[in-house]
């Protein structure tokens, strides 16, 4: 035994790590060397530092303790001795500490209350228990109180008190009526964590003279009942609402204190109406997740095992309707002391170091104080080989008389910690505890332990030999354990033999023998197999089995991994299994399980039952995979593979599929090879050098694919130079001074040989060079620094290994990388073809300038103002790309009478050069848009006025208006047509010597010195005569008339009905083919306040034209021709152009619709016009 060193006392941190380092003495737990071997006292077991008992029965208080000797037990109270034999009550029980107080035969428990403390003592030194508080359990009655009756206001708050005695401890507290039913709780009502019930604002179903507080004892069994309490609400009109106020806490603010590891509780409940709701939050942070939780109607926060991080700020939020009101209780976590490192029992031998550390926490942080046998330290008696240094005691050369318990106190003002640790200093020679001569069987290739459990003090070096005469075991083959166990991992037949495990230390020397046999495997050489049968058939499967001689198998059958079933059908023979008369029930997998006292293997099968054809079914499978593949002629670049096939199960073999994996390169990936006909059970296949080949054949025929074949055996090629060179080889640029040569990596089998690498060259194209060439790693990207700027290079990149190059490979040519063109295209021309077409011509750059692939020219075009309103706009320019060497393009959708910018650019695949100079052109004058509006006011007998706005795009200088006009009589044919010319500056027309009472329509459109623009169309009515419309106008306000015009309605409503039922019964009635054309449609009523004429409305069958563009039944009336109208390219299109051309919204004037029948008028008649009729 090594002797150990001293260390001073002024290197506490070496002290630590040598702490670290020493191991005291396991003792087994063997029975026989425990009770040989001494030992100080352990408490065992003890009763609860809070001890409340039944005042009615018998007090236990619990000490248990082991130790060699056995200990002995005595106590203190109140921190003096207790000296039991003077109280006839209290008595010890035998061999134990524990107290028992009799309370049953005349004793009381308040006479034993106190605090109470056992040791346990034994010539090796003393173990104390905790401090042991003794409170007999109190559940006392109500006090006697007159309860006055509660008088409340509808929508008022209410809280009841229930303020339950002082109990032991304190009790459950809830509240129910005379018949025992709980009371119901909702977030209105509620009871809080004193116990007292809240209403936030009571109901009048809240009145009632049975609220009744009850407090549950649970220690004593009992409930204790306070009087009843009687709440009548008086209702008052209206209830007043009112914003939340808190019931509990009162104020803004209130602190708590939580110890750590406990529940912490925090409650609000509000008063308010309509009902507050209540909302937590954690002020600077989150509430714990996973911990948190919201009981009564969220107005309790529960957080279960808190800790110091959750102290801080929580805030409680009541809202309703009206308002908020919020309280921040301020909550501080303490903790009573918790342990870090407990002391733990120490064995060592004479002479040895250890050390008994004590470490706790505590919020204060806990003092540490120790003692020895139950003595404080500073007044126990010394031991030179012990020093105390805080929360550590140092023992140094220890000697069996240093032998004592040690008591380690942490406490703070929340509570405190108590914990026992002995040194125990033992001076034994060594033990082996495994039996002599124990014998060890093990299967073959499993591994064998061999144990060698043993004790001493010093601590026994073991050493392990083969045979009587042996040489002590060393290598890799064996694994000697910490507990003397020795582990053969892989145990051979020549294993078996007799080991010697020996023991030695200071104090003497043992060894013990141990044998070891290895058996062979058990194994199943014939596994029970698939079977089809049918019912009322018989099957057997056959479970063959190989094992050891020495070793007695059990078989045992299994269906569907139960236990068979209790069936005389059923037959288990020695090595099969009979199934006789099978029925369907019979159907599942059925498993043979062969056990010996060492190893156990299985194998399964499926019986299927089907029902007996009345003739034998074939029955058509999938082939059987082919088996005994066999490789021969074996050469460096072929082999021929021979197999047999499998049962073809019915259906022949249309042919068979070789596969082969890659050992060395892809391992476990499987390659399709070739194919060959059913009938072929050669072939002869290519191989590839430095492959290692193993192949499996799959059958295939009408009904599937076989599983594969087992592999055949592997055959490695020999290696040589690749055969192939890299693919897609490409040079690009991806800075204007490097040139990046990639290329496909050739695939594992392509290597061909070890050492894949790659010989990259390239030089500048045209350019009396040589070539510059390096070899790189298996990679698949070169990059070359340094390069001039967009110039041809040729590239070739050529694989070689390890034995040599892969054939010269073709060159390609790339460029280095593109820099920005250095120049703008020259000579820019514009030729406006019309008001909204212009072609630009360009003159192309040098190529040398493009420094890159020319990818095309960029026309960047915007309108600058337009020529007739002199207003600028939002410039948005618009980009036009043409591709490759194109040097002319046409800008479309431009916008007549405007001008415009230009400038071309010149594109390559770094991006855009520099642009021209800003190209200034106009577009020539084009028709205008249709007027933006077109409004007929003030109609007369005789005249209408005509109020209309500009073009929205006048695309040149207006010239003039047009206008035309027709009337329109009752059968919607038109009259002759008008046409007069208006000023351009004129923006309102009264047109005079109308008729009376008559529709006109009229068109209106713009013209500039190009031509018409689209037009406009509306329709307007003259006024009749007054004295005629005083008159309808009286007639239709008559009672009588409304009443006739309602029955006229009621009749005709029972005339459909009539219609209606007759139709469904199938009764035929003549129908009218046609109906007669509709008085004058277009007579509309007068609106009282202005005069005017109302609206239109539309029948969604008829779908009249709007504000009058109806078209007449002899389609007279065409849409007005325009030169630059977009409805020349497709029907419905409404839009017009933005600055730069581009398509945005409405352009055209509206198409007119047609009618589908001349006569059909598209509005209902107006009563006026009804009225006509009638008169």
């Amino acid at each position: 035994m090594m002797k150990k060193k001293s260390i001073p006392a002024s290197k506490p941190f070496l002290i630590l790590f040598l702490c670290q380092i020493i191991s005291a003495l396991d003792v087994p737990l063997d029975s026989k060397l425990l009770e040989e071997l001494s030992q100080p006292p352990t408490i065992t077991h003890q009763s609860p530092k809070d001890y409340i008992v039944d005042p009615r029965e018998n007090i236990v208080i619990q000490c248990e303790a082991k130790g060699k000797p056995p200990p002995s037990f005595s106590w203190t109270r109140n921190g003096t001795h207790f000296d039991i034999d003077k109280d006839a009550q209290v008595t010890m029980k035998p061999n134990s500490g524990t107290l028992v107080v009799n309370i049953m035969n005349g004793g009381k428990a308040e006479a034993y209350e106190g605090v109470y403390q056992c040791t346990a003592r034994n010539e090796r030194g003393a173990a104390i228990s905790n401090n042991i508080v003794i409170r007999p359990s109190r559940s006392p009655l109500w006090t006697k109180e007159k309860l006055e009756p509660h008088q409340v206001r509808e929508g008022d708050s209410l809280v009841l008190h229930c303020r339950p005695p002082v109990g032991l401890p304190p009790p459950i507290i809830f509240w129910m009526d005379n018949a025992f039913q709980r009371l119901p709780q909702s977030e209105r009502v509620s009871q809080g964590l004193n116990g007292d019930l809240y209403f936030s604002n009571v109901q009048p179903e809240d009145t009632r003279e049975d609220y009744i507080c009850y407090a549950r004892f649970n220690h004593t069994q009992t409930i204790q009942q306070k009087q009843p309490i009687s709440v009548k609400v008086f209702s008052t009109k209206p209830v007043t609402e009112r914003q939340p106020v808190l019931l509990t806490p009162t104020g803004s603010t209130s602190t708590k204190v939580e110890l750590r590891g406990n529940v912490l509780l925090l409650e609000c409940i509000a008063a308010g109406l309509p009902t507050p709701v209540i909302r937590w939050i954690k002020e600077g942070g989150e509430l714990p997740a996973n911990r948190t939780f919201f009981e009564n109607f969220k107005k309790t926060l529960k957080i279960i095992d808190v800790s110091e991080a959750d102290s801080g700020n929580y805030k409680c939020i009541a809202r309703n309707t009206l308002g908020s009101v919020h309280h921040v209780i301020s909550v501080t976590v303490k903790a009573a002391p918790y342990w870090i490192t407990a002391p733990r029992n120490l064995v060592l031998s004479p002479g040895e170091d250890g050390t008994l550390i004590c470490r706790a926490n505590g919020n204060p942080k806990p003092s540490i104080s120790w003692l020895a046998n139950g003595v404080p330290i500073a007044i126990a008696p010394e031991d030179p080989s012990r020093k105390v240094d805080g929360d550590t005691i140092i023992f140094s050369h220890v000697q069996e008389r240093s032998s004592a318990v040690y008591q380690c106190n942490a406490s703070n003002e929340y509570g405190y910690l108590l914990a026992n640790a002995f040194v125990n200093v033992l001076a034994e020679p060594p033990r082996i505890l495994t039996p002599a001569n124990k014998l060890y069987q093990v299967i073959a290739d499993s591994p064998a332990l061999l144990d060698c459990a043993y004790f001493g003090s010093p601590k026994p070096e073991i050493e392990w030999f083969k045979g009587v005469k042996g040489s002590i075991l060393r290598g890799n083959e064996y694994v000697f354990h910490d507990n003397g166990t020795l582990e053969i991992p892989v145990a051979q037949k020549d294993s078996t033999g007799t080991y010697t495990c020996v023991a030695r230390n200071e104090l003497g020397k043992i060894q013990n023998e141990v044998r070891l046999e290895i058996k062979d495997p058990t194994m199943i050489i014939k596994q029970p197999e698939y079977k089809v049968v049918q019912r009322y058939g018989q099957v057997s499967f056959e479970c063959i089995i190989k094992h050891d001689s020495t070793l007695l198998p059990t078989v045992i059958w299994l269906k569907d991994n139960d236990e068979l079933p209790d069936d005389e059908r059923f037959l288990v023979g020695k090595d099969n299994l009979t199934i006789m008369n099978v029925t369907d029930k019979d159907d599942g997998t059925y498993t043979c399980i062969v056990n010996t006292t060492l190893d156990s293997v299985s194998a399964s099968a499926v019986l299927t039952v089907v029902a007996a054809p009345p003739t034998p079914a074939i029955i058509y499978a999938r082939p059987n995979p082919p088996f005994d593949l066999e490789l021969t002629g074996q050469l460096e670049r072929s082999i021929e593979l021979s197999w047999i096939p499998g049962d073809e199960n019915n259906s022949p073999i249309t042919h068979f599929v070789i596969e082969y994996e890659d050992g060395l390169h892809e391992p476990g990936v499987w390659h399709y090879q070739t194919e060959v006909p059913g009938t072929q059970t050669t072939v002869q296949l290519k191989l590839s050098p430095y492959v290692n080949y193993s192949f499996r054949v799959v059958a295939v025929n009408k009904i599937g694919r076989s599983q594969p074949s087992e592999p055949s055996e592997q055959y490695l090629t020999k290696s040589a130079s690749p055969d192939e060179n890299p693919a897609n080889v490409q040079g690009i640029g991806s800075e204007p001074d490097n040139l990046v040569i990639t290329w496909e990596s050739l695939k594992g089998f392509q290597s061909n040989g070890p050492g894949l690498q790659y010989k990259v060259s390239w030089r500048q194209k045209d350019v009396d060079d040589e070539w510059t060439s390096v070899i790189v790693a298996n990679v698949s990207k070169y990059i070359v620094s340094g390069t001039p700027t967009f110039v041809p290079y040729e590239i070739k990149v050529q694989a070689l290994n390890d034995l040599g190059y892969a054939p010269e490979p073709s060159e390609v040519i790339g460029h280095s990388g593109e820099d920005l063109p250095m120049v703008a295209p020259g000579n820019v021309q514009v030729h406006v073809i019309n008001s909204t077409l212009a072609k630009v011509h360009w003159d192309p750059v040098p190529l040398k300038t493009v420094r890159g692939h020319l990818q095309g020219y960029k026309v960047y075009y915007w309108k600058v103002q337009s020529l007739s309103r002199r207003s600028r706009r939002h410039v948005e320019k618009n980009i036009l790309t043409f591709r490759g060497n194109k040097t002319f393009g046409m800008l479309p959708g431009l916008e007549p009478y405007s001008s415009y910018k230009l400038n071309v650019r010149v594109v390559n695949g770094k991006g855009e050069g520099p642009a021209s100079p800003d190209k200034l052109f106009k577009t020539p004058e084009g028709v205008p848009s249709s007027p933006s509006y077109l409004k007929i006011t003030n109609p007369t007998l005789d005249s209408l006025t005509l109020e209309w706005g500009s073009p929205t795009h006048p695309n040149g200088v207006l010239t003039s208006y047009i206008l035309k006009f027709q009337p329109i009589n009752n059968t919607h044919e038109l009259g002759p047509l008008v046409e007069i010319r208006i000023p351009a500056n004129e923006s309102s027309l009264i047109l005079k010597n109308l008729n009376y009472s008559t529709r006109y329509k009229f068109y209106f459109n713009a013209q500039t010195s190009v031509g018409s623009g689209s037009q406009i169309t509306e329709e307007a009515v003259t006024i009749m005569d007054e004295a005629m419309a005083s008159r309808q106008v009286d007639i239709a306000t008559q009672g009588w008339f409304i009443g006739l015009m309602c029955a006229v309605a009621l009749l005709i409503l029972i005339l459909l009905i009539v219609c209606f039922i007759r139709r469904n019964k199938g009764g035929k009635y003549p129908v009218k083919e046609k109906e007669d054309a509709h008085a004058d449609p277009e007579i509309q009523p007068m609106k009282e306040d202005d005069g005017t004429f109302g609206e239109y409305s539309d029948a969604e069958d008829h779908k009249p034209l709007k504000k009058g563009s109806r078209t007449p039944s002899d389609r007279t009336v065409k849409k007005e021709d325009s030169d630059d109208s977009l409805v020349d390219y497709g029907e419905g299109v409404n839009g017009q152009f933005n600055e730069d051309g581009s398509f945005i919204g409405q352009y055209s004037g509206k198409k007119e619709k047609e009618p589908a029948e001349g006569n059909e008028s598209s509005e209902a008649p107006s009563p006026v016009n009804a009225m006509n009729s009638f008169v």
